[in-house]
């Protein structure tokens, strides 16, 4: 029993990990169960059983994103002290993700706003949450920073958060869509340049 429990959450694995790289591709509109079943050699009642509807699907892949997102940007980012050199971090973390060629370097927050800007519904609700979720730990690490006067007590910080949302946005299609490969350094630049206006 135990071993059956392993090899169904083996494959629950497999069918989001597909399904994660189909939507990194395509978007999240182009999901379908028998799309992931035909790819992983499997019935479309076999994905239906482990997974359950196409919005279903649509909701782990953007669990999974979210859980990978915290994991290369946010968890590593917790190790440095409170302040600058955790955001120094946060932006670090983030260039180098956004630069990475694949599945892994794609970003769902960034692609999934552009594809669901303009249609109401429970995917985008979910997408939202991501994004403010998001926005909310960049908000966190600005406030500790500016708590740690390494930012000007004066600062605008909701004005910073929008800017460094902005600069994020810019870089995954200078780095995804127009290949530039000095996206990285020319994205942190810009960061440095931007910090200095708020440093304390």
């Amino acid at each position: 029993m135990e071993a059956k429990t392993e090899r169904s959450e083996l494959t629950q694995s497999a069918i989001v990990d597909m399904a994660l790289e189909m939507a990194a591709l395509d978007g999240l509109d182009s999901l379908s169960i028998g799309e992931v079943a035909k790819r992983l050699n499997l019935s479309k009642s076999g994905v239906f059983s482990r997974i359950g509807s196409r919005e279903g699907l649509q909701k782990a892949v953007l669990d999974e994103f979210d859980r990978r997102f915290q994991q290369d940007i946010l968890l590593p980012a917790l190790r440095e002290p409170r302040g600058l050199p955790r955001l120094d971090a946060i932006m670090r973390a983030w260039l180098a993700r956004a630069t990475r060629t694949g599945s892994r370097g794609a970003c769902l927050y960034v692609a999934g706003a552009f594809e669901f800007d303009d249609r109401d519904g429970p995917l985008r609700e979910l997408l939202l949450t991501g994004v403010s979720r998001w926005r909310q730990a960049l908000r966190r690490s600005v406030l500790q920073a500016q708590e740690a006067g390494h930012l000007r007590a004066d600062a605008d910080l909701e004005q910073l958060v929008f800017e460094l949302d902005g600069l994020f946005t810019a870089l995954v299609r200078e780095a995804r869509f127009l290949r530039n490969p000095e996206a990285e350094s020319r994205g942190w630049a810009s960061y440095q340049r931007l910090i200095q206006h708020y440093k304390a």
